[in-house]
């Protein structure tokens, strides 16, 4: 059969091996029909010689088994299946049932252990099993039920640690569609407020899912940062009671109208369907959130309608802090280039995971000569964290780039898994720089001796 499959398939529908090989089986048939015919009709030919009929048998019998019109099945578009077609729709009479896992941790048949890991209960020593079927449908809906009870847990701890929602925009009822973030009780007293900008493809307060799976719930949510920052239970030093939190929410954008809820792409791909086979829901102009629509949207909506209310919802004298985590981190980049007069009196520092700014695409307004400009306040408070195999904080190459230092992360492969590996880090730096004002980040010049790596600081280092 390789030898006859095209290597670009001209199919749209429901796609499995079956469907490809009867496709394959219809393109071969379409292209040795001439011969097929040719050679049937010498061999019916009565006028024709013997020997030149008993040549063409040979020859038709001999073709391969795909150039026959029996191996052709009439099989449903929609499903791949080959029974109760219907011949001129080319539709099953009855497709697949659409999958049902329930958004329950035991009835999928898992637990988690005593170090906060989520286990197999029928194997303690085995994590989440993402594939159980070879159709992706049923792949897609399990990991979609393990991610709704994995952030039931996370919301759960989240709430006894003192956060509470607020819906953007603030003028929306609980039924209209808006966007959910966490905030801290103390925003509105707290004199240094920390925003964490997160990564569009992640739910609210989830780093990273693998991190979950291999780690545990708290290490892969922001439990354990929420933890250290409000300081319960905590010993890496981080506590301090006149410190606030906000957890911006740049993956739930999509209101989902039955459920009256914000969810992200990967769980809208996972919503009931009629069919297993049917396509995902189609999304119109009723699942777009006000001001929220894209992750831009989300990071100027946070800055206009929360941080902005100073003497409301939070105090005037507010010192803030941002971690912005991929497109997060982004968004921020931009909206504070653009609005930089504003809010240069308050922002204190910045930290970058997996940064996706370019010097000279969106910091090219100023020079970096200018004390006030914010391309010096990024080259002297803001550090990035990016992948690499050295530990946590090993200064690396990227200042060019990105216009501020950088350094390892401790994570090589994924970038949804920095935050759970660095956020100790950027931590103990921020709180560094916001209780001296006047302190910056000295340059980092890295070159390359003789093949060694060596690092040259100007003025007083990290």
């Amino acid at each position: 059969m390789s030898q006859f499959r095209s290597k670009r398939l001209d199919l749209s529908g429901f796609i499995n091996a079956r469907v490809i090989r009867d496709h394959t089986k219809r393109k071969v048939f379409e292209q040795y029909e001439p011969d097929r015919q040719a050679l049937r009709y010498i061999i019916r030919n009565t006028t024709l010689p013997q020997r030149v009929r008993a040549q063409a048998q040979l020859q038709l019998s001999q073709m391969h088994a795909y150039t026959r019109p029996t191996q052709i099945k009439n099989r449903c578009v929609a499903g791949g299946i080959a029974r109760s077609v219907i011949r001129d729709f080319r539709i099953a009479r009855d497709l697949p049932q659409d999958p049902v896992f329930p958004a329950d941790l035991e009835k999928l048949g898992y637990f988690v252990n005593e170090k906060d890991q989520i286990r197999k209960i029928a194997d303690p020593e085995q994590d989440f099993q993402f594939k159980i079927n070879r159709n992706d449908r049923w792949n897609e809906v399990q990991r979609g039920a393990m991610n709704e009870c994995i952030r039931t847990i996370v919301s759960s701890r989240l709430r006894s640690l003192g956060l509470t929602t607020l819906r953007l925009p603030l003028s929306s009822g609980p039924k209209d569609p808006h966007v959910p973030i966490w905030v801290s009780a103390n925003l509105a007293r707290a004199s240094r407020v920390i925003v964490v900008f997160g990564e569009p493809i992640q739910d609210l307060g989830i780093w990273a899912y693998r991190t979950v799976g291999t780690e545990g719930v708290d290490a892969g949510s922001a439990v354990a940062f929420v933890r250290a920052i409000l300081g319960q239970k905590s010993g890496a030093g981080f506590k301090d009671a006149d410190t606030a939190l906000l957890l911006a929410n740049t993956g739930q954008l999509i209101w989902h109208c039955g459920s009256s809820r914000a969810i992200t792409h990967q769980t809208w791909f996972a919503l009931p369907r009629s069919s297993a086979v049917d396509a995902p829901l189609r999304m119109t102009r009723r699942n777009k959130i006000p001001s929220n629509q894209d992750w831009q949207e989300h990071v100027a909506c946070v800055f206009d309608e929360i941080l902005s209310a100073r003497g409301r919802l939070v105090r005037e004298d507010a010192k803030i802090d941002i971690i912005g985590l991929s497109e997060g981190g982004l968004g921020a980049i931009r909206y504070l280039e653009a609005e930089w007069d504003s809010w240069r009196p308050y922002i204190s520092a910045i930290a970058l995971s997996n940064p996706l700014h370019h010097t000279d695409i969106d910091l090219v307004e100023e020079s970096p000569s200018v004390p006030s400009s914010f391309i010096s306040f990024i080259s002297s408070r803001c550090r990035a964290y990016v992948l690499s195999d050295k530990h946590v904080g090993f200064p690396l190459p990227g200042f060019q780039e990105y216009g501020c230092n950088c350094y390892s992360s401790g994570e090589e492969l994924n970038t949804e898994c920095i935050m759970p590996k660095a956020w100790e880090d950027m931590l103990e730096w921020l709180a560094k720089m916001y209780a001296d004002p006047s302190d910056g980040e000295p340059h980092l010049e890295i070159k390359n001796l003789d093949g060694a790596a060596s690092e040259t600081v100007a003025g007083n280092g990290d």
